[in-house]
């Protein structure tokens, strides 16, 4: 006669996480919901800005978009320089004044030179070629 044996399985859980899971709680019933209160009124729109920030700020200006600036410039206060870019009046002129002043003289004296050295295209003034060179001697006797 053969014996025949039979393994039997515990009927309760051995794994760790779910041996000693707490009981749920029973969910609260909530109250019944409130009245509505009265509707709240819309709020009104932002009103749209005057002044242009950032960059192309005087560009926006300089065409009519905004009226003006973080720093106050106002149209009549704008123009294009010769590139076409929007600026200031004042500080053109302040620019134009202080490079009249002060590079002009060696801007003609390095043209004048050029030409009376026959050079042509780039020449690094005063760089490591004999042309180089003398360019820079011949514009420091020009000035």
């Amino acid at each position: 006669s053969q014996a025949t044996f039979c393994i039997i399985q515990p009927s309760v859980s051995t794994h760790p996480a779910k041996m000693a899971l707490p009981m749920k709680k029973a969910t609260v019933m909530k109250a019944a919901m409130k009245k509505a209160g009265a509707m709240k009124k819309a709020m009104k729109a932002k009103k749209v800005s005057v002044v242009a920030r950032g960059r192309g700020a005087k560009a926006r200006v300089f065409s009519g978009i905004k009226e003006k600036t973080s720093s106050g410039l106002k149209k009549d206060s704008l123009m294009k320089n010769k590139f076409g870019k929007v600026v200031s009046k004042k500080r053109s002129a302040v620019a134009k004044k202080n490079f009249a002043k002060s590079l002009k003289t060696w801007s003609d004296a390095v043209k004048a030179a050029r030409k009376a050295l026959g050079l042509t295209g780039f020449v690094a003034i005063g760089g490591k070629s004999a042309a180089g060179k003398a360019l820079y001697a011949k514009a420091k006797s020009l000035l």
